[in-house]
């Protein structure tokens, strides 16, 4: 076997930007410093009634956001890829403002979040606590998703209930400043990871934008200008440099990064020979406590069964969308599709997934980088194939098929690409059972990071015996932090009553896809997982299905139902839901 490649994610591009201007960000820390006692006891009540303001003012601000996000990605401002943008990029932040605004009444009320359950056992004497769907508007319109967040071993539900909301049952131990360093490439990352500082742990936040995506500053500022009124919120841009500045003040606390493992690498031990020195030998530069989402190579189980034409259309569809989404621009993107060789129908499934992304507009590459993260992949793999018809400034939808699982060291399974392209690979088994079981090895082994990962069964071949059996030891032998059955694992980060972290474990010198977890609405302590499950076939097609022509008109319904659910606001949803 050849030496290992590097593994991990691709190194954060950075665009170039203004100098840094220290006085600024000193100004934003001592700014929110100076409200930490006051947030520190502030009732739940009086939290609550600023999220309702957040609602209303995100609303308010969301066409201007979507104008400008589709103006800086290169989208059509009337297409299905818009409407993508309001489900990923404004979307989760609404959901999950609502949702913790309802926790923290809670909390005001019984001292906790009421999640909705069951609670029932999990394999491996653990405990998965139901967290959605959260009432009947939630059944209405996510007809067959239900979502559960997983514990660690041994937890009773009376520990873990005692454990719900730590912060506010001792408010001054969760004093403090955290200093979070958005990401560049979704538009509701830095905001969303804003919110869990301030209303999960309690603290007050500098939120720095990445210089990618700092044009969304002002809609960020319009949409959570309630808090920065009250002083427990700035909102800055700025440099590298800038996030070192904050990372390194005497007044942060903690540190809260989503990006790739370099840039953690970077901020935990220092940049360049010193810190790879460093980093060897666990010598952090700094003390200050944080969490990080990072990248990962993310996988996709196809188990194989008896699937008809339209199930095989169904889910190539299905596949694509998890690849074309943002352009590909995603840590939660499909990296690798992990077939069964003998599958009689794989090649179906395949020629059905090059239909598909044939169809599917190709997109501006807008984040820094792609186009030489696909040039590196392509120089060991000649034979990609391009699909699509890329204009200027775009690439094409890239598959590298047939990636033979015993290469370990290959570039597919041990670096992010972080553009529009994913792999193929195919294992050998002697049943759909015997396949599930390698295929979790094969995730668990070989694969880089512990984000997501999705599997895709019929419900034919999941009620046998052997195949329900499987399926139970696959959801609990993966070692991700979001676990997705005929369901894409990026609904655990969507859904906020969902927990979205690596798989928990990871150590600074070996970071992977990061530390902590974020949305998590009902504040578990220290979870393991969120698992969602879907129906195999979903009717009407989910609207972030890129096949779905009806995206915008639907975003738009949607996310205001989730700003405020009424009744009144349920046939005008319905209607734009059944549209094909």
């Amino acid at each position: 076997m050849s030496a290992p490649r590097a593994r991990g994610s691709a190194p954060a591009a950075q665009p170039a930007a203004g100098p840094t201007d220290v006085d600024a960000l000193d100004r934003a820390v001592e700014d929110v410093a100076g409200r930490a006692r006051w947030w520190a006891g502030t009732r739940p009540a009086d939290r609550a009634a600023l999220l309702d303001r957040v609602l209303a003012d995100t609303v308010a601000a969301a066409e201007d956001w979507l104008d400008d996000a589709c103006r800086a990605k290169g989208l059509g401002r009337r297409t299905p890829a818009a409407g993508e943008e309001l489900l990923s990029g404004v979307l989760p932040f609404v959901r999950l403002a609502r949702l913790l605004r309802d926790s923290l009444l809670d909390i005001e009320r019984t001292g906790r979040p009421r999640f909705p359950g069951p609670v029932r056992p999990a394999p491996g004497d653990r405990l998965a606590f139901g967290v959605f769907p959260a009432d009947g508007y939630d059944r209405l319109l996510y007809q067959g998703y239900r979502a559960e967040v997983w514990m660690p071993p041994g937890r009773s539900r009376a520990e873990v209930e005692a454990g719900q909301a730590a912060a506010y049952r001792d408010p001054a131990a969760a004093e403090g400043v955290a200093a979070v360093l958005g990401a560049g490439n979704v538009a509701s990352l830095g905001p969303r990871d804003a919110l869990g500082e301030l209303f999960v742990d309690g603290k007050v936040v500098v939120l720095k934008a990445n210089p990618v995506n700092a044009y969304l500053v002002p809609h960020w500022r319009r949409a959570m200008a309630a808090l920065e009124e009250v002083g427990v919120l700035r909102v800055l841009t700025g440099d590298a440099a800038a996030g070192a500045h904050l990372t390194g003040h005497p007044r942060v606390d903690v540190v809260h990064v989503t990006g790739s493992d370099k840039t953690y690498d970077a901020i935990v031990f220092g940049p360049g020979d010193e810190g790879a020195r460093r980093k060897a030998a666990g010598r952090p530069l700094t003390s200050v406590t944080g969490t990080a989402e990072l990248g990962n190579v993310s996988p996709l189980v196809v188990v194989p069964g008896d699937w008809t034409p339209a199930e095989l259309r169904y889910q190539a569809a299905h596949v694509a969308s998890t690849l074309v989404n943002n352009a590909g621009f995603n840590c939660l993107t499909t990296r690798v599709v992990v077939t069964h060789a003998g599958w009689p129908a794989r090649q179906a499934f395949l020629g059905a997934l090059h239909q598909a992304l044939r169809q599917i507009p190709t997109r501006r590459a807008y984040y820094p980088g792609a186009s030489e993260r696909r040039a590196a992949v392509l120089a060991a793999h000649p034979d990609a194939l391009s699909l699509g018809r890329p204009a200027e400034g775009e690439l094409p939808w890239t598959l590298v098929e047939g990636v033979p699982p015993g290469r370990v060291d290959d570039v597919c399974f041990n670096v992010e690409a972080f553009c529009g392209l994913m792999a193929e690979t195919a294992l050998d088994a002697t049943s759909p059972a015997a396949f599930l079981d390698a295929a979790v090895d094969f995730c668990n082994e070989v694969l880089w990071g512990t984000l997501s990962a999705t599997v895709l069964v019929d419900p034919r071949t999941a009620r046998r015996p052997q195949g329900a059996a499987a399926l139970e030891r696959a959801v609990a032998g993966l070692r991700y932090g979001a676990v997705g059955v005929n369901a894409w694992h990026a609904l655990a980060f969507a859904l906020g009553s969902t927990t979205w972290g690596a798989y928990p474990g990871h150590q600074p010198t070996d970071i992977q896809s990061g530390v902590g977890v974020v949305g998590n609405a009902y504040m578990f302590d220290r979870p393991e997982k969120s698992v969602v499950t879907g129906p195999f076939r979903a009717h009407p097609a989910p609207a972030w299905f890129a096949t779905h022509r009806g995206t915008l008109p639907l975003a738009r319904r949607l996310l205001a139902f989730e700003a405020a659910p009424a009744l009144r606001r349920l046939p005008g949803l319905l209607a734009a839901a059944l549209r094909p």
